[in-house]
């Protein structure tokens, strides 16, 4: 593997043997609640020994309604996240999406993440790779495991070899996903760790109210999955109140719930290590 987990720069626990944790709200929605939740979230990981990666969208892109809720401006997401960072001593990662957003996120961030749906982009990948910051490529909702090996050449054609990659389900019909655990041992193969987003694979997206739904009574589920099938991390989206985020809410995992969630996984893990 060209990267390990102990390569992300802040990251605490690299030698428990557990698996990554990259958690936080789906969008920086005020200038309180990230910080809360990102405090929350470390003692649960101190706790348990866990690698831990703070994760929140400064701007978010990819939204079905014009009105939706997209942040409260780049920079000061940006901001918040830099201030996450150095407060708490931890990484942070954000989403990206054009080659000027990933020289600009650079500045602030440690990880760079790529939408599923931008997985393909060249110019993107190009343009986080040459920052020499980590990047985590999100695996297309329309993509084979398989098809992953060409993200990740582009990234290491243009010279950077700290790529992560995230499982994050296939489409299945029109309104639903589906997660072929296969493809964390078929994305392996590329010598990078592999995380599975175990709240955005439960999306049922194109939904006729325009809000995408999704299926968090499950989440649980696919964490045990993803853990016992050896994934080197999980991804998940936590909020104090799901039902009033501002962003994919449907799908997220209230926080009052990921510590009782991480004591099971951290269980697997070992189980699944002897």
């Amino acid at each position: 593997m060209l990267i390990s987990i102990s390569d992300i720069p802040k990251i605490k626990h690299c030698k428990s043997g557990n698996f990554l944790l990259i958690a936080g709200p789906c969008v920086i929605e005020d200038e309180e609640m990230p910080y809360k939740i990102a405090e929350a979230i470390l003692k649960i990981s101190e706790k348990f020994q866990i690698p831990f990666v703070f994760k929140a969208s400064y701007r978010k892109a990819n939204r079905s309604k014009i009105d939706a809720f997209t942040g409260i401006g780049d920079l000061k997401g940006l901001e918040i996240l830099k201030n996450i960072s150095n407060k708490y001593n931890i990484p942070v990662i954000t989403d990206i999406h054009t080659a000027d957003e990933a020289i600009m996120a650079a500045q602030y961030v440690d990880i760079l993440q790529i939408p599923a749906f931008l997985c393909r982009q060249t110019d993107l990948l190009i343009a986080a790779a040459k920052t020499g910051k980590i990047v985590n490529i999100k695996k297309g909702q329309f993509l084979s495991a398989a098809s992953m090996k060409f993200a990740v050449d582009k990234v290491r054609e243009s010279g950077n070899n700290n790529i992560m990659l995230t499982e994050r389900g296939n489409m299945f019909g029109y309104q639903d996903m589906i997660v072929d655990f296969r493809s964390i041992v078929e994305m392996q193969k590329n010598e990078v760790p592999v995380i599975v987003d175990i709240t955005h694979s439960l999306q049922q997206p194109n939904q006729s109210s325009g809000v995408t739904g999704g299926q968090p009574e499950m989440i649980a589920t696919i964490a045990k999955a993803a853990i016992a099938t050896g994934a080197d991390g999980i991804f998940v989206e936590t909020h104090p109140n799901p039902a009033i985020a501002k962003s994919d809410g449907a799908n997220m995992l209230p926080l009052n719930q990921l510590e009782g969630l991480i004591e099971v996984l951290v269980k697997i893990r070992k189980a699944v290590k002897i």
